[in-house]
């Protein structure tokens, strides 16, 4: 599906998390006439009259209007500014306390497996997700729908080099996780305690860029019975291996 506009997002996590998180972002929301409201779509017209935000009622032909082809609105839509970015300097440059866990995507175009891996880190307390602003999916109202709104509870680093990203990561410490899966280690033998990191991830067709492979420190593989898991499943796994490690060393794991 590609959109006309790209400043919409629909659905009713994406849109109650944007009004909840980033209300300014909204400048209008438009509800499906004759659509039943339930207890979520009820929570979005408290929650945009709470912020003083437009609600307009409007025939399905309205919302067919941005997109080529139809998809599950449920009913409602909001216009919204885009999702803000930083550069890797300015997150660099917030100095708070504790290690830092990144996720670096390289070459990932696919709006469904972004958004999903947004959902995968923000969910699992990691503090960014670094891609470049060519050959990576555009952030769209897939990647908001994909993400159930996520994408507004963490940072979104864009970069115009990853190769240079990961270069200026590793001055300041970070260490290097790339997956591979001709990699001789397995995920889980990385000790993820006690540094900073970020996991990187490449497309499941190309995989990662072998400039930024040998920048790695740590190569490693995730054994499956078929040849390459989805990319997004695949870092969840490394992602909550990490997440699980680092909970039983502070006696936080449930």
């Amino acid at each position: 599906m590609e959109e006309k506009e790209q400043n919409f997002i629909y659905g009713k996590n994406p849109v109650y998390e944007a009004i909840v998180n980033n209300p300014k972002r909204i400048n209008k929301i438009f509800i499906q006439k004759g659509f039943s409201y339930d207890k979520r779509l009820k929570k979005i017209v408290d929650e945009a009259n709470l912020n003083k935000i437009i609600i307009k009622s409007v025939n399905l032909q309205k919302f067919e209007q941005y997109f080529d082809k139809k998809v599950n609105f449920q009913g409602v839509i909001a216009s919204v500014a885009a999702v803000s970015t930083i550069s890797l300097e300015e997150f660099l440059n917030n100095k708070q306390q504790g290690y830092k866990k990144l996720v670096a995507l390289d070459r990932i175009q696919d709006p469904h497996n972004f958004g999903a891996i947004i959902r995968t880190i923000a969910a699992a307390g990691f503090d960014g997700v670094l891609i470049q602003n060519h050959r990576s999916a555009p952030i769209n109202s897939i990647v908001e729908k994909s993400s159930s709104g996520a994408i507004n509870h963490i940072p979104i680093i864009k970069t115009t080099s990853l190769n240079s990203s990961i270069e200026e990561l590793k001055k300041h410490d970070y260490w290097v996780i790339a997956t591979d899966i001709e990699a001789k280690d397995n995920y889980y033998e990385v000790d993820y305690n006690d540094m900073n990191f970020v996991i990187v991830m490449g497309s499941e067709g190309e995989g990662i860029s072998k400039t930024i492979l040998n920048k790695a420190d740590y190569k490693v593989k995730i054994n499956s019975n078929f040849e390459s898991l989805n990319v997004s499943v695949a870092l969840g796994v490394v992602v909550y291996e990490a997440k699980r490690q680092i909970e039983i060393k502070n006696n936080t794991f449930k």
